[in-house]
C-alpha cells in the first residue's frame, strides 16, 4: 500500500471524526429513541423469519415437484428418441414388433472357413 502524505492522513483522520460525531448524534436518547431501536430490530428479526420461512416452503415445493418433472421429462425423451427413430427409419422403425433388429441393407456373402487338415 502506498504511503498517504500528511495531508491525505489527516483528511482521513477528519473524515473519520466527522463520522463518529455524526453517529454520536444519531445515538437512541431516552426511551422513544430505544423504542424506535427496538422496533428496528423487532422489524428486522420478523422479515429474516419470514424470508427463511419462504425460502424453506420455495425448498420443499421445489422437492416435491422433482419426481414430476422427472416423469415429464422422461416421456419427452422417449417421444424425442421415437421421433428420431421414425425420421431415420422412415417409419419402419416404430412399425416393428420390439425385439426384432434392423440389418443394414447391401450384397452378403457368407465365406467358408477353411478346413483343417486332420494330422495329429
Amino acid at each position: 500500500m502506498p504511503q498517504m502524505n500528511r495531508e491525505q492522513r489527516n483528511a482521513a483522520w477528519q473524515a473519520a471524526h466527522q463520522w463518529r460525531a455524526r453517529a454520536a448524534q444519531t445515538q437512541p436518547n431516552g426511551f422513544m429513541g430505544s423504542l424506535k431501536l427496538l422496533l428496528t430490530w423487532l422489524a428486522f428479526g420478523a422479515l429474516m423469519i419470514v424470508g427463511v420461512v419462504l425460502g424453506l416452503f420455495f425448498l420443499l415445493v421445489g422437492w416435491a415437484m422433482m419426481p414430476f418433472v422427472r416423469h415429464k421429462m422422461k416421456k419427452r425423451m422417449e417421444q424425442m428418441r421415437a421421433d428420431q427413430a421414425q425420421d431415420i427409419g422412415g417409419g419402419y422403425a416404430s412399425e416393428r414388433p420390439t425385439g426384432q433388429q434392423d440389418a443394414l441393407e447391401g450384397s452378403y456373402e457368407v465365406k467358408e472357413e477353411p478346413r483343417r487338415s486332420s494330422r495329429h
